[in-house]
């Protein structure tokens, strides 16, 4: 079985920078275990598939591990292809998912993802060995979803961290963490960790935006964000929070296209 595959950088305007996806358009399902298959085999943070569904298409997520409830980077990487390969004279892109419809559309040079919000929770006291963990010192801890948001102090802290993986995965079998602190030159800085999905970091996680848009709308008084992701590879983003709902703005750039010839089932 031949299955066409793009390798898309998200959230940057040019190659080895972002965050690389791996995208595999579909007519119609294939086995589950062959989906795992292909994205462990690919061994890059998320593999997108989607299948046509009315005007839209239904969209998936894989880790090298396991499927995934919700992907920005890897969303943007599947609008990118649909609306610069697939369909090119279509303005936008609605996509049915595990986290309901998300929406992808042009925004000048750039796509915008239209997300659910994903407002954190404070917690009281840091869970035990976090600040450990990451080998920093945490001044506040909130709790959204499957997601840990830690505040640091500085910019330097964040950009600094060296966090022991191995700790950080046995704290929460269930757990991301989301670290963030006031940016220098924009409104936000952040990374992204989730070794126990086989992600010890990601470079740049757009769905951890919809916990960081509202989080920093509401300290610092606005609701049009510039955010840096300031991982090895890094990425930029453009968050407007829209009540209940967050645009989450980047680039997307296209490394990879062929063809993958893979069997029926893993």
């Amino acid at each position: 079985m031949k299955l066409a595959f793009y390798w898309v950088d998200a959230f940057t305007d040019r190659v080895f920078r972002g965050n690389p996806a791996a995208v595999v358009p579909l007519w119609s399902w294939i086995d589950d275990g062959l989906m795992q298959a292909i994205a462990a085999e690919n061994n890059l943070s998320e593999t997108a598939f989607f299948v046509p569904k009315g005007d839209g298409f239904h969209l998936r997520w894989f880790s090298p591990t396991t499927e995934v409830p919700l992907c920005g980077h890897a969303t943007l990487a599947a609008g990118h292809v649909v609306l610069h390969s697939i369909d090119p004279a279509r303005k936008a892109v609605l996509f049915d998912t595990l986290s309901g419809k998300l929406g992808v559309q042009r925004d000048g040079d750039l796509l915008a993802l239209d997300f659910p919000t994903r407002p954190p929770e404070p917690l009281a006291t840091p869970p035990a060995g976090l600040a450990a963990a990451l080998r920093a010192a945490v001044v506040e801890t909130h709790r959204a979803g499957d997601n840990l948001l830690v505040v640091l102090g500085s910019e330097a802290a964040v950009r600094e961290l060296d966090p022991d993986m191995r700790a950080l995965a046995a704290l929460d079998e269930r757990l991301g963490y989301i670290v963030t602190a006031a940016g220098t030159t924009v409104d936000f800085v952040s990374r992204y960790f989730a070794p126990q999905y086989g992600i010890p970091e990601d470079p740049v996680t757009g769905s951890a935006h919809c916990t960081l848009t509202p989080y920093w709308a509401k300290r610092l008084g606005k609701t049009r964000l510039e955010a840096r992701q300031v991982s090895r590879r890094g990425g930029a983003l453009t968050c407007t929070l829209l009540g209940d709902r967050v645009s989450i703005a980047g680039g997307a750039v296209t490394y990879l296209t062929g063809t993958l010839d893979v069997p029926a089932r893993a």
